[in-house]
């Protein structure tokens, strides 16, 4: 997922998108732990969507008070 994409969001929408990235790497967590995961790689994949979308979303939290 590029910030482009994330910009063009609204904050509701990407409170929604972070509520489903943590849900999927909780799952992904547990896959991992019990070695049915195939790729371990997409653990890191999503954290960084995670970090995108907070920081999209703390940027446009800032730019409303401002």
């Amino acid at each position: 997922m590029k910030a482009s994409e994330l910009n063009r969001m609204s904050v509701d929408a990407l409170e929604e998108k972070l509520k489903d990235l943590k849900t999927e790497l909780f799952n992904l967590r547990f896959q991992h732990t019990t070695n049915q995961l195939d790729n371990p790689h997409v653990l890191n994949d999503v954290k960084k969507d995670i970090a995108r979308v907070m920081t999209v979303l703390q940027q446009k939290k800032y730019n409303e008070e401002a």
